[in-house]
């Protein structure tokens, strides 16, 4: 789904010393590229620079937006000295752990998202509009990079909820003791798209598509499968999101992979595969912002990306992106919602989940977002039309979410120690 800058709210201090450890971090946080980027945020494309974060709201603290660069640099380090091993983990405790409060005495719920600026801030006007009690504070980072902090903060959770990523992600932190169970008001409004304990529950279905620049690529050229994208005439033109720290990448890359078991038995034709477009990928782009301006600019025509993004990005920017939806079957990701296990605020935590869940909600999603509903109930109407057009062309793709859960991180692996690391 559509990341943006990674928010995260400081305490107030009362020394002018602490003040101006505050203006720092807020200086070092613009400083530092975006890891995820929502469509309306997006700048022109000629543009060189990012949009910055918006000022706080009369009534909140005041507080900066930081993008999840700590944590990536932790994990950037491995392999190097002790003493730098000891300073990345010095830098990402002092985010993981910083003390948050609200505004006016409110109560701080702490969302950690992959969904964007647009819809994360839609949702919290809205919610705090009805709960003037409860200060909503969230932090936008990819699905993979939600799960690995929520590794790193298991002895002392940071995060009330985990709202959107594929549910294999949601899968692992449930056996890995991440999630707790907790069954929503709206539960039995979405059948069986929940995990195995209750332990996360299906708020949209999210496919995957080809998208392509449409001032470069006519219709009627754009690749129509998978297959077509590795044709040679796209050969240096493919711009990838970087797999290992994307739920979508690495749940497109999956399925290549669980095609390939089924067809063969073995894994050897997907890696083929991956080699394939490997060969055809010009560049792995940090984060989806970087992905559309380079898309815009034409440095790339064709990645692999979800649905609501591309959608979103037509109907808020002025981007040249269009998409097809794969004709042979595409992944349609059951996208999750959870309490975190220890959340200081789980009663804050558990009324959200309900709230995000409830019909209204569910449908401004779809009108607004381009979010597919998990809900069975929701009229098509509620869809708009180019969301009921889009939902009769996609081909669901027969899925082992299972497998890709339980085998997914060794695949992805493989593929960055023998695919990317090959070029």
């Amino acid at each position: 789904m559509i990341p943006h800058l990674r928010c995260a709210f400081w305490r107030k201090q009362g020394s002018e010393r602490a003040r101006r450890a505050a203006r720092k971090r807020r200086n070092a946080s613009a400083a530092v590229p975006r890891t995820g980027g929502s469509p309306a945020s997006v700048l022109d494309a000629g543009s060189p620079s990012l949009p910055v974060a918006p000022p706080p709201r009369q009534g909140r603290p005041t507080c900066t937006r930081h993008s999840g660069w700590a944590w990536r640099l932790a994990r950037g380090w491995r392999g190097r000295s002790a003493a730098s091993k000891a300073f990345a983990t010095l830098a990402l405790a002092a985010f993981a752990t910083a003390g948050c409060s609200g505004g006016n005495g409110r109560q701080v719920l702490t969302i950690y998202s992959p969904h964007g600026r647009d819809l994360l801030s839609a949702f919290e006007s809205r919610y705090e509009a009805s709960h003037p009690d409860v200060d909503v504070q969230w932090i936008d980072m990819g699905s993979q990079e939600v799960l690995d902090r929520l590794r790193s903060e298991k002895a002392n959770p940071q995060a009330d909820v985990w709202w959107g990523g594929p549910s294999q992600m949601f899968e692992t932190a449930a056996q890995d003791d991440l999630l707790a169970p907790y069954r929503p008001t709206w539960a039995d409004k979405v059948g069986d798209a929940h995990g195995q304990r209750g332990d996360w529950w299906a708020v949209y279905l999210t496919p995957m598509v080809i998208a392509y620049n449409s001032e470069a690529v006519p219709a009627d050229s754009a690749p129509k499968d998978w297959a077509d994208v590795l044709d040679p005439k796209w050969k240096g033109q493919v711009l990838i999101r970087d797999p290992l720290a994307s739920g979508t990448m690495r749940t497109i890359f999956g399925m290549i992979v669980e095609r390939s078991l089924r067809q063969t038995g073995d894994t050897a034709q997907a890696f083929q595969w991956l080699r394939r477009l490997d060969a055809q990928t010009k560049e792995y782009v940090l984060n989806p912002t970087l992905l559309y301006q380079k898309m815009a600019r034409q440095e790339g025509l064709i990645t692999l990306w979800d649905l609501p993004d591309i959608e979103t990005l037509q109907s808020t920017t002025k981007l040249p992106i269009a998409y097809t939806l794969p004709t042979s079957g595409t992944p349609v990701v059951m996208d999750a919602i959870a309490l975190v296990a220890g959340a200081k605020h789980p009663d804050l935590a558990k009324a959200f989940i309900d709230w995000v869940g409830q019909l209204d909600q569910v449908e401004l999603a779809a009108r607004q977002f381009h979010r597919l509903p998990a809900r069975t109930d929701v009229p098509d109407s509620a869809l708009g039309p180019s969301l009921r057009e889009a939902q009769k062309k996609i081909v669901p793709e027969k899925m082992d979410w299972a497998m890709l859960q339980q085998r997914g991180s060794d695949w992805m692996r493989y593929w960055d120690e023998h695919v990317r690391s090959a070029r």
